[in-house]
């Protein structure tokens, strides 16, 4: 794909969503981490859920930390693998406590140290808690990397440098939200809306799904 494609593709997608955000719901970095952190696996509808009820009793650190594992269960524990999530969970407030004064560090170094804290969760957080123009690569931003042609690659590593490569640096800090709900509602995994996408003309995707037959 050329760069002028890029360049129409995210246009159209800023004219569609001036203003991308995240579904996971938060109201501080903390909240956003721990919300990525139990997401792995899992809708953020599940995780949203369980937030809802988790976070006015416990949104800080020392607050979830205080809970311990047997007393975070029972908020997560409809969210799947919450045993090793609440494992993680709790190891992860006892380093910020111990290590950061109970804040979220801004070091993507320091956010990858973290129990269950990975490269797409730590990307997630540097983009969305603290504005940096990271591109976390999940199974939507992978999948639709590859079918557009925009950044395709064999793994989520060479997505993720390629999407850096050849994004518009106009776009390139929202390209991360445009690109997974772009995944999760139109370029869906099964049966792609192609029909009705607002790129099919600048995609590269060479079976494209008709207009389904409502008759």
């Amino acid at each position: 794909m050329n760069q002028e494609k890029r360049q129409q593709i995210f246009t159209r997608l800023r004219q569609q969503n001036p203003n991308p955000a995240t579904e996971l719901e938060y109201t501080s970095p903390f909240e956003l981490l721990i919300a990525v952190l139990l997401s792995a696996q899992a809708t953020d509808v599940s995780v949203n859920k369980a937030t809802r009820k988790l976070y006015p009793v416990a949104n800080t650190p020392q607050a979830i930390l205080a809970l311990g594992e047997e007393g975070l269960i029972p908020f997560i524990q409809t969210i799947g693998l919450y045993r090793t999530k609440a494992k993680n969970t709790i190891a992860t407030c006892r380093i910020l406590i111990e290590q950061h004064g109970g804040q979220v560090p801004r070091v993507r170094e320091a956010l990858e140290a973290l129990p269950g804290v990975g490269r797409k969760t730590a990307n997630v957080v540097l983009n969305t808690a603290f504005g940096e123009p990271t591109i976390a690569v999940d199974t939507h931003i992978f999948r639709v990397s590859n079918r557009t042609g925009i950044a395709p690659g064999k793994n989520v590593d060479i997505v993720e440098a390629n999407l850096l490569k050849h994004v518009p640096k106009e776009f390139r800090l929202d390209a991360h939200h445009w690109l997974i709900l772009h995944g999760r509602y139109t370029c869906i995994a099964r049966n792609p809306k192609c029909w009705n996408c607002m790129i099919n003309d600048l995609c590269e995707f060479k079976e494209k799904t008709p207009l389904p037959d409502l008759r």
